[in-house]
């Protein structure tokens, strides 16, 4: 980079705005479109965050139960959608579930029992960094589970849901959509960056090598458990920064609160990044 386009001390000293910013660095010609970008995401997940509290206090005051659920391939950017979500959520009323292999007791139980103890109280959202839908792919790719037990979760999981819908929780299920070559790139950025090397496992490589295997299950998964009541919504998330703003919109389009018409952003998410499964199919969704 040529030095005399470098910001100076005296610059940021001077700076007044974020479109002061801007102004200066379009002068100097210093990574505009980038820090434009980086503004203009941070202003409307800022905005999104202040109607995600609205939301929040909607549900526990009408005691509603909201489950949502993060599923989709390694590295496809199911945590950081979820860190989101719940960074200025009061921690009272909102709560993560992120469960271990399960234990040998639970191995012995229904399959379901370990997740139905942790779904959302009255006045409380719920989110799953993955769930039960583990059984409907990575199980079944990795021969974590036999064949019977597969079929029989794909007959038993739209009952299950509809007994949580028959009974009023709020269910709405994520499925973060990315292509072979962007989650290649997310792991090698894994290994390479020492803050983000704890991500990354011998399961994470077998992502790549069993590609074809994993939207086998997915597809299989999407034709059985793809339903009224509990539809999938698929999110494009090769841009992450897009992706997260726009499965925030997701949600919020979902509920009636109060203070909902005072919101300064859209709050309808783009039909070209979050689609209902059956749209997805035409536009070829990893």
């Amino acid at each position: 980079m040529n030095l005399n386009k470098m910001l100076t001390q005296e610059d940021f000293n001077e700076l007044k705005s974020n479109e002061h910013l801007l102004s200066v660095i379009k002068e100097k010609g210093v990574l505009y479109n980038k820090v434009k970008n980086t503004l203009s995401y941070n202003s409307e997940l800022r905005l999104l965050q202040i109607e995600l509290v609205k939301l929040q206090n909607y549900v526990a005051k009408e005691k509603k139960r909201v489950a949502i659920v993060f599923e989709g391939r390694d590295a496809a950017g199911k945590g950081g959608n979820i860190r989101r979500f719940m960074e200025h959520l009061n921690p009272r009323s909102s709560r993560l579930v992120a469960l271990n292999k399960p234990t040998d007791v639970e191995k012995g139980q229904w399959y379901f029992q370990r997740y139905i103890k942790e779904l959302p109280n009255p006045g409380e959202i719920v989110f799953f960094d993955r769930s039960w839908y583990n059984r409907a792919v990575v199980e079944p790719v990795m021969g974590f589970c036999t064949e019977p037990q597969y079929n029989e979760f794909l007959v038993q999981v739209p009952e299950f849901e509809h007994m949580m819908y028959e009974d009023g929780l709020i269910l709405i299920k994520f499925w973060l959509s990315i292509t072979k070559e962007e989650q290649l790139e997310r792991f090698e950025e894994r290994k390479e960056n020492p803050l983000k090397r704890w991500k990354f496992s011998p399961v994470d490589k077998q992502g790549q090598i069993l590609w074809d295997k994993y939207t086998h299950y997915k597809s299989e998964m999407f034709s059985k458990t793809h339903t009224t009541y509990s539809p999938w919504m698929i999110i494009k998330t090769n841009d992450k920064k897009v992706a997260r703003l726009e499965a925030i919109r997701h949600v919020l389009s979902k509920f009636s609160y109060e203070g909902k018409s005072d919101e300064e952003t859209t709050l309808n998410p783009d039909p070209n990044v979050v689609m209902r499964y059956y749209r997805s199919n035409i536009n070829q969704i990893d």
